[in-house]
């Protein structure tokens, strides 16, 4: 495997169709991270680390959580530049603060209000957070699962967990596939597939915490945002939506239309979204989410670094979290904390409580159904935007 990933990496050296190229490979972290070091057992399963390279990007992927460890990629000095937290060791992920740090979410990714929902005149209970709602499937999520490695090369791996009927509370015993994957375009893509033997619902996402200026640097308030999104999902003080679907227009913190740095709004006064949520913590109705093809999402862009990263979706919703729980209790894989707001989230999903609001996309499985999306992350640097 070590030698098809570098006859990869020498090709894509001299073919120079790529950018920022770097003389060696990324490190990954500073001090360097093996699968011997990371290696775990947890519920019996063994959990390995996984490592997908392409000549400018290495991905570092967990099969606890079918979970983003680490992304490195070239800054607009063609330094590589881990730019997903994480944490040093592979225990430290089945711990209560470490869990959500790039796992894959579901099997209902975001909240579902009351922690139960009504399917086929049945209803069904979940394990719920604070008393209230449930949260991205609770400690029965598939972010808590250790998945078996159904394929591996060295741009792709496909995970596979299996779920059993009423696991979670959820009905109907569901097989789910999540692959990783990197293209010549340099592009990360997270393809989602899954069937179920009874009705269900299903909504998948990735819970990585990005920081394109490194791991570890700082606030992400300096970086600019753009989210192709019209409206929004205004939520309660649980952050539940409360069904109504507002023009951002019409609550200026919530317009990234155009791109705008994260930190300019996020403070202002009297705004009663913000308060709820402490800061961002919200879903985004995207512009086409009426239609299932692969639609731009969100632009984001380091203001330091320089790197670029555009996120194209099947979704229709994309819920945007600024990281207003963060409080530095984790160490992260550089040796630096989570402090408050040095990572941001950007999941693509359909939207939150959907199975409890009729005028929500829905996110109903049936038996014979193939539930399948995709979202893809593409990697560039403002010096290219501005060539373009």
């Amino acid at each position: 495997m070590k030698t098809i990933g570098f006859l990869i990496f020498i090709f894509f050296c001299f073919t120079g169709k790529n950018w920022g190229q770097t003389k060696d490979r990324p490190i990954f972290p500073k001090e360097g991270m093996d699968s011997s070091s990371f290696a775990t057992v947890i519920e019996g399963k063994k959990v390995n680390l996984y490592t997908l390279h392409n000549g400018n990007i290495t991905v570092y992927l967990s099969n606890h959580g079918a979970r983003l460890v680490g992304l490195s990629v070239p800054d607009k000095n063609g330094s590589p530049t881990d730019i997903v937290l994480g944490l040093p060791k592979g225990a430290d992920y089945n711990t209560s603060g470490g869990s959500l740090f790039g796992p894959i979410v579901g099997p209902y990714a975001n909240r579902i209000a009351n922690a139960s929902f009504d399917l086929n005149g049945e209803t069904y209970n979940l394990t719920t957070v604070n008393g209230r709602y449930a949260a991205h499937g609770g400690p029965h999520g598939v972010h808590r699962t250790v998945w078996d490695v159904d394929s591996l090369s060295a741009t792709k791996i496909k995970f596979k967990c299996v779920l059993q009927d009423k696991y979670g509370g959820f009905p109907g015993n569901r097989v789910i596939y999540v692959s990783y994957a990197l293209t010549h375009r340099n592009e990360l893509t997270i393809s989602y597939e899954a069937t179920t033997d009874k009705t269900t619902v299903m909504n998948l996402s990735n819970h990585a915490y990005f920081n394109l200026n490194g791991e570890g640097s700082g606030s992400i308030l300096g970086h600019q945002l753009q989210l192709f999104a019209e409206a929004f999902t205004p939520v309660d003080r649980s952050l539940i939506p409360t069904g109504e679907i507002q023009p951002v227009k019409e609550n200026k913190p919530f317009d990234f239309t155009t791109l705008k740095a994260i930190g300019r709004d996020i403070a202002a006064e009297n705004n009663t979204q913000l308060t709820y949520g402490r800061g961002y913590d919200h879903n985004f109705v995207l512009a086409d989410h009426k239609f299932s093809y692969l639609h731009h999402a969100a632009r984001l862009i380091g203001d330091l670094s320089g790197i670029v990263m555009d996120i194209y979706s099947h979704e229709p919703g994309i819920q945007f979290y600024s990281g207003n729980f963060m409080s530095g209790k984790n160490t992260l894989k550089n040796g630096g904390r989570d402090e408050f707001r040095s990572g941001l989230c950007l999941e693509p999903q359909h939207f939150p409580d959907s199975p409890n609001q009729p005028a929500f996309p829905s996110t109903v499985l049936k038996p014979g159904q193939l539930y399948r999306t995709v979202s893809v992350y593409r990697f560039s640097t403002v010096g290219q935007l501005n060539m373009k």
